[in-house]
């Protein structure tokens, strides 16, 4: 920093003066204070055997209720079979993005899959659901147009939004009253954006409702069906399937990697709009393609979806919903304070169970909860034993 006086024959002095920069360390003290310091776990399974839920941390065995495996695909023998042909055959690397060589058939009958199931006229896959959003956001609206977002939204879509530029307005979580004023005072081209199944308090959107306004006011809709897909719908395709929505809703965006076992994400909609982000969405033009076992295992989780063995395990995941009274595998236990969450992590921990403390800034300052994760893979005795032991946490026992 440079400081300029003014000397008494008028004649400028500048003085140096050295600018002061915090140091890693002392951002993490203060993470570590504030109780929102964060570290990797260093976790292997137990087993290889498909539908195993227990894993290893440091010589521990724990039961895992913090996965978003919900239907326990990510090691199904079909999805494992699918990424070793894919790799057998096409190798390990994609190699380039897709607009240079690397728009590999299999991400092409990947796409056709999901158009067909989100009942579209086409879609488009990225390399995760982050990527997603940060490249389809970005390529739909900009400066001279409006987002309006519920204020529980994903980071991600938060995030992508920020990029955007776009004017950002954000109405009380679930609040129709706030939304439809919001949208009366919009410009330009207006994206609502919200979520199915919200990721860190498992409730639902108010799906027809918000359709409903947006059509209204000649909006468009972004729809994020994370933590929908695969559990919802008489096929797995999420609320909006449930619902029958589908065809009502301008952009489906959605992941592979949780309960449909693979990884990447995708985003479906009408042909225009998805070639308009083959063109203009950054984070899937300058990335290289996903590799091709990873589409391939996303193709079979997606056909498994219709056989009778998905269904089965969707009723399983239902019934241990059912369990907690929830409409979701996402069971918030809502305790307040960093710390407090943090020691009852911990408390889990030592019963055996791996269920994370999740603080701001991932929730609102003073709502830090234990997330607890169900999935078809946990069996009826595991699900019994963690709804007693949170009852005995929650009454202080």
């Amino acid at each position: 920093m440079i400081i300029l006086l003014a000397s008494s024959r008028d004649s400028a002095l500048s003085i140096t003066i050295p600018q002061i920069v915090s140091k890693p360390s002392t951002e993490l003290s203060d993470l570590e204070t504030a109780g929102q310091l964060r570290s990797l776990r260093k976790l292997a399974p137990v087993s290889s055997k498909p539908g195993s839920m227990r894993i290893d941390w440091e010589g521990r065995e724990l039961i895992n209720f913090s996965s978003n495996d919900y239907l326990g695909l990510s090691r199904h023998p079909a999805l494992i079979e699918a990424a070793i042909r894919a790799t057998e055959k096409y190798g390990t690397s994609s190699t380039a993005s897709r607009l240079v060589c690397g728009s590999l058939d299999l991400f092409h009958e990947l796409e056709k899959t999901i158009a067909r199931k989100k009942k579209t006229e086409a879609a488009l896959t990225f390399a995760n659901g982050y990527a997603t959003a940060m490249g389809t956001i970005p390529a739909l609206v900009g400066k001279d147009d409006t987002i309006i977002l519920d204020k529980l939204a994903h980071a991600c879509l938060i995030d992508a939004a920020r990029l955007s530029g776009a004017t950002l307005r954000v109405f009380p979580h679930n609040d129709l009253r706030k939304l439809e004023k919001l949208l009366n005072s919009r410009k330009g081209r207006t994206l609502i954006i919200t979520e199915s199944v919200f990721s860190m308090d498992g409730d639902l959107c108010p799906l027809a409702e918000i359709i409903e306004l947006k059509e209204k006011h000649d909006a468009l809709l972004l729809l994020d069906e994370a933590h929908a897909v695969g559990i919802l719908g008489e096929k797995g395709q999420g609320l909006a399937e449930e619902l029958g929505l589908q065809e009502r809703i301008d952009f489906q965006m959605g992941t592979l990697g949780k309960a449909l076992g693979s990884a990447g994400g995708y985003l479906a909609a009408k042909r225009e709009w998805i070639d308009l982000l083959i063109n203009k969405a950054r984070s899937f033009i300058y990335s290289t393609a996903p590799p091709p076992a990873q589409a391939a295992a996303s193709l079979a989780a997606f056909q498994l979806l219709e056989t009778g063995e998905g269904t089965d395990l969707r009723r399983k995941l239902h019934a241990h919903c059912r369990t907690f009274d929830s409409p979701t595998p996402i069971i918030p236990v809502i305790i307040g304070e960093n710390d407090a969450a943090l020691t009852a992590s911990q408390a889990l921990l030592e019963s055996g169970f791996l269920v994370p403390a999740i603080r701001y800034p991932t929730v609102p300052r003073g709502t830090a909860r234990l997330r607890l994760t169900l999935s078809a893979a946990h069996s009826e005795e595991q699900i019994a034993t963690i709804r007693e032991v949170i009852a005995d946490l929650s009454s202080g026992k």
